[in-house]
């Protein structure tokens, strides 16, 4: 199931939301360019700022970056479904959340869960030469805000059924509970490979947590729902 859009209005203008997908789109803009310059340039650049598990827990490993990667590694993607899919998400429900908090603390908040992915990451993985990329930690920790505060905001969500599809309004619990399930199974099929399928899903589970369990901190001000509720 994929979100389109969600009938959920805000108040404050999504000025970081914005710009984090701004700043997304021009780093996944720069690795496109590394590619002029030979093959080994894109790897190099992404040894170097995506988080590699083993050389921050164990010795480190020539030609990647040190303890700043697990922020780095947040703002790089591996291709183009990997960075429009989570800004499709950031775009759809980080505005709420946002809004929710004010915008310095949805920056921190953001960092924070995006963290807590990463360490997540760490620990199911720590020997891994792997670099770990991608927003979908951090934005994790916002599909996981967003179940708690508005469970019954109306997601228009396309809907795959086989050859066919449906464009439907589903609640947002139905949606993120299918989200983070999915996530779930493909961890507990072989737990022993958190990186099955090029996906950490740990991480995606840790910042989903993290969003959960942060939000009733982090959250600046109570406003009322303009949802329609089914």
């Amino acid at each position: 199931m994929i979100p389109l859009r969600d009938d959920n209005p805000t108040v404050l203008s999504p000025i970081v939301t914005v710009t984090l997908i701004i700043i997304n789109a021009t780093v996944f803009f720069y690795e496109l360019s590394l590619l002029s310059y030979g093959p080994t340039a894109l790897d190099s650049f992404i040894y170097q700022m995506g988080m590699v598990p083993a050389s921050i827990l164990k010795a480190h490993i020539p030609g990647t970056g040190g303890y700043f990667t697990v922020f780095s590694s947040m703002f790089l993607h591996g291709g183009w479904m990997h960075v429009i899919g989570n800004m499709l998400y950031l775009w759809i429900f980080g505005n709420n959340i946002e809004d929710s908090m004010g915008h310095l603390r949805f920056i921190v908040f953001y960092l924070v869960v995006g963290l807590t992915a990463a360490l997540t990451h760490l620990a199911f993985n720590p020997t891994s030469t792997v670099p770990t990329i991608g927003a979908s930690g951090a934005v994790s920790g916002v599909l996981g805000a967003y179940l708690v505060l508005f469970p019954h905001a109306r997601i228009l969500t396309f809907v795959p059924l086989g050859p066919f599809f449906r464009i439907v309004y589903l609640p947002a619990w139905v949606l993120l509970f299918f989200w983070i399930g999915l996530q779930l199974l493909h961890q507990a099929l072989d737990p022993r490979d958190p990186m099955a399928g090029g996906v950490a899903y740990a991480a995606h589970i840790g910042g989903f947590v993290a969003g959960l369990a942060l939000i009733s901190i982090f959250r600046k001000y109570r406003r009322r729902a303009h949802f329609q509720y089914f």
